[in-house]
């Protein structure tokens, strides 16, 4: 191959882009230009970038639009390959029309790692069917500071959780035979002040212990085949240009093989944004040495300028050949060089929202709502409801940043297409409640007070819908660029909730957000739900009547205070309260919390004395329903480690189990853990297994202990890396009445 045919293989097109504004990508109106495609694709092509995704298409014209961009790309060069289709998948397949799935933190609240891989099979199959070949998700950046806008998009706060699920998640995607990128590697998620793409100023211990492991374990028990690197700098290191990352801890320590994708425009930020390149050959060199081996999400350094800066001997070629065959072997898996029979046949059968995608996305949305708080008030009985609040008939406030309606449909101009979807509001679901308003999600207008109240005080119970409306950049209170100074609720909405919770008729306080807003207390019940998706204000209506049981669990703390500083639960000992601080972090509702609607005991919990360094130890506890009602208890397992050579947080989530259970039924749930799970890295740098002593805390939550047992941890202190164990066996037995 000629330089330029082996340099096409590294870019993508993205021919849909906008540049008038309403981007969905940063910087995307200053660096989008124009594509002249004869040109463009003469060499061949890497990737064609989001041909469903950029504007509102139906299903069969996207389909034919994308078979004749692919063969005319396999007609203008000589090999004939055809490009890699990408487009996002967050939320679900992001096209117009397409069934949108609840946000990642719904992921995390379910615990539901089976569940999820299910949604993900659906969401693969349906973008496989119209010729894509790989998905940008799932998000595995861990929160650390919910003031971030794109904590909507992360699962939760332990690095375990998001691990587990995103692991789920991305077999369900490779095993319909798309290529899942895993976000964003890596630090991503703790900037400084929550602000999006801010510096990261982090020890190697954090990124080892808390932000790495989700991608081990997606790598690993996943089998993920592209990684997509994080926009922002560790410690004055731009990650776009960290070979010490991309290619030393990737590759070299971890063995992955697939290939690295640039975040959107990022090569070019290495010039614009970090100011360490001089010019677009300069961030060209600096990003493909790191390992970034395609730059997308439109041809730009690793264009014209890579090529010249080859020809005048800048960049050894041979970086371009390390990326080409990298390239090109996931390009032979997916059978695109030799693209014969590669076109779709009946694009007129498609369909993008189908019986058993919505009834995954009602699933998931079910099982993911939290109920924090309840004094006796639900399940709703037959009573006079008023239902207040701006999110309450608002079907975009139900959806994360990156589904299609959000995302693309409502800035591109095709308002006359609608959203392609049905989409119920909890007032379309509770339709003999008064409706009321009261305010919008921002701005300062109070004038809807009086209302809001007059109806809440004619109710015997006021359903209050208050959060978030997702967005873009700015457009939104939350989602990608929308970070926020706190944890308050947007606009006037705390106002709202003491005007209403004033009135004394008992609130139900439904909190619709992509983060955990500190609300004002007094509620006589508190439910949150993040972004659930289309299908979320009914999986909400079923839980608030008793339709259907809640038994989601909290993937982040809920904060007390709403000026607080952001403290996930993963915290050392001084981290917590204490008496060398005036100010109290502990969280209003912890990680792990949830109700029921019935009651659980939890009984017999053993644990051997005494566990080898080397070798396994079996905790168990058995779960019985003592309520009237069905439900689903969420048996969650965390380490603590009292003394180590390092400070460690002081409990850390290391296995979880649902357990449902009908009235009267009991189970029996058995954690096989190995020794390997209690590693960390110590004082040296090397990750170990340390011998001591320990505890294992059966809990509700991770504050909420049922059971600790002790043990000792006996033999050699260990070391061990990336092919440590990784998860538990987790065994589930059903109990004779």
């Amino acid at each position: 191959m000629t330089l330029e045919e082996k340099v096409a293989q590294l870019v993508g097109i993205w021919v849909g882009a906008d540049a008038s504004g309403g981007g969905v990508a940063p910087h995307q109106a200053d660096l989008t230009h124009e594509i002249d495609w004869p040109s463009a694709i003469q060499h061949g092509l890497g990737q064609l970038t989001r041909p469903y995704g950029s504007a509102p298409v139906y299903p069969e014209a996207g389909a034919r639009s994308l078979a004749r961009a692919q063969e005319q790309i396999t007609e203008a060069s000589r090999f004939g390959i055809a490009a890699q289709v990408h487009e996002e998948c967050l939320t679900g397949f992001a096209a117009w029309g397409a069934t949108v799935h609840p946000a990642p933190l719904c992921w995390g609240a379910a615990f539901d790692p089976g569940l999820v891989e299910e949604m993900a099979a659906l969401i693969g199959a349906s973008m496989r069917a119209a010729g894509v070949h790989q998905g940008l998700a799932p998000v595995l950046d861990v929160t650390r500071d919910y003031r971030w806008g794109r904590t909507e998009e992360t699962i939760g706060e332990d690095p375990y959780l998001v691990g587990t699920i995103g692991t789920a998640y991305v077999r369900g995607l490779e095993g319909a035979g798309v290529v899942a990128t895993l976000k964003h590697f890596a630090g991503y998620s703790a900037s400084r002040g929550g602000r999006n793409l801010a510096p990261v100023s982090i020890g190697p211990r954090e990124l080892a212990d808390v932000l790495l492991p989700p991608f081990e374990m997606a790598l690993r028990l996943g089998g993920a085949r592209s990684v997509m690197h994080s926009y922002t700098e560790l410690d004055g290191m731009p990650v776009a240009a960290d070979e010490a990352l991309l290619t030393g801890l990737l590759r070299d320590e971890w063995g992955f093989e697939g290939t690295v994708v640039a975040d959107y425009f990022a090569v070019r930020f290495l010039e614009k944004l970090h100011g360490v390149a001089g010019d677009g050959a300069e961030a060209a060199a600096l990003a493909l040495r790191a390992g970034i081996d395609v730059e997308l999400p439109t041809v730009d350094c690793y264009g014209s300028p890579l090529i010249d800066a080859v020809k005048a001997g800048l960049v050894d070629e041979s970086l371009v050949d390390r990326a080409l065959r990298r390239v090109l072997r996931q390009k032979d898996q997916l059978g695109l060089l030799d693209p014969v029979g590669q076109a779709l046949t009946k694009p007129e059968e498609l369909s993008f929202d189908d019986d058993a995608s919505r009834d995954v996305a009602l699933r998931l949305a079910r099982q993911s709502i939290v109920v924090a708080a309840n004094d006796g008030v639900l399940p709703l009985a037959g009573t006079r409801v008023a239902l207040v609040g701006p999110v309450s008939d608002d079907h975009l406030a139900l959806m994360g940043c990156y589904s299609f309606p959000v995302h693309v449909g409502e800035h591109r101009g095709r308002r006359e297409l609608g959203l392609g979807l049905e989409i119920p509001t909890l007032r379309d679901l509770l339709p003999h409640a008064a409706h009321v308003r009261g305010c919008e999600v921002t701005g300062d207008d109070t004038s809807g007070f009086a209302e809001a109240v007059a109806a809440a005080a004619e109710a015997d119970v006021c359903v209050l819908a208050v959060g978030d409306r997702s967005g873009l950049f700015g457009r939104g209170t939350s989602g990608e660029g929308c970070d926020a100074a706190d944890l308050n609720l947007p606009g006037v909405q705390a106002e709202l909730v003491r005007a209403v919770l004033a009135t004394g008729t008992p609130v139900v306080l439904v909190v619709i957000a992509g983060r955990p807003y500190a609300v004002p207390s007094g509620a006589a019940a508190v439910v949150y739900a993040f972004l659930p998706g289309q299908l979320g204000a009914r999986a909400l209506a079923e839980v608030l009547t008793g339709a259907a049981e809640p038994s989601g669990r909290l993937p982040v703390s809920v904060p007390r205070d709403s000026g607080a500083l952001p403290s996930t639960y993963l915290s050392p000992q001084l981290g917590l309260a204490s008496a060398v601080s005036s100010v109290d972090p502990t969280p209003a509702y912890p990680f792990g919390h949830g109700l029921s609607y019935t009651a659980f005991e939890w009984s017999d919990a053993q644990a051997p004395a005494e566990w080898d360094s080397g070798g396994e130890a079996n905790v168990g506890v058995t779960i019985r329903n003592t309520g009237e009602r069905p439900g689903t208890e969420v048996v969650q397992l965390y380490l603590h480690d009292p003394v180590a050579q390092v400070t460690r947080p002081v409990s850390r989530l290391i296995g979880y189990q649902r357990v449902t259970l009908e009235p009267g039924r009991a189970a029996r749930v058995s954690f096989t853990l190995h020794a390997d799970l209690t590693s960390f890295t110590g004082r040296d740098g090397r990750r170990i297994v340390e011998p001591g002593e320990l505890e294992l805390r059966l809990a509700r939550s991770s504050s909420d202990v049922a059971h600790a047992v002790r043990l000792s941890l006996t033999g050699p202190e260990r070391e061990v890396g990336h092919h440590r164990r990784l998860v538990p066996q987790i065994d589930l037995v059903p109990l004779e009445a």
